[in-house]
């Protein structure tokens, strides 16, 4: 049993550091019409893997990296600003039309 762990680990070992990609295409036709097509890529390997060849998506998904909430708080900051900013505007059009109104 302890052979088998560590060849495991070996070969978890050797895809982690060379990655291991797997393509493949799902085609659903109906007489020869395509109906649909779904494009599968898998690639598996070590951060650092990732990295050096140019895979860093998850730094910038604000779904994955840590500042979600920080995002998600100064989002909620900006528009509370901009519905303030469009009142003050509707307030100075509506006294801009009032004073063009009044007799001289």
């Amino acid at each position: 049993m302890n052979g088998r762990a560590s060849g495991l680990v070996d070969v978890l070992d050797r895809v982690l550091d060379k990655g291991l990609v797997v393509a493949g295409d799902v085609r659903i036709s109906l007489a020869e019409v395509e109906l649909l097509t779904i494009r599968i890529r898998l690639i598996v390997c070590s951060i650092d893997k990732a990295e050096q060849i140019g895979l860093d998506w998850w730094r910038y998904d604000s779904h994955l990296s840590s500042g979600r909430n920080r995002l998600a708080s100064e989002n909620e900051t900006l528009k509370k600003q901009i519905r303030s900013l469009e009142r003050r505007v509707a307030v100075l059009a509506a006294r801009a039309n009032a004073r063009g109104r009044r007799p001289e």
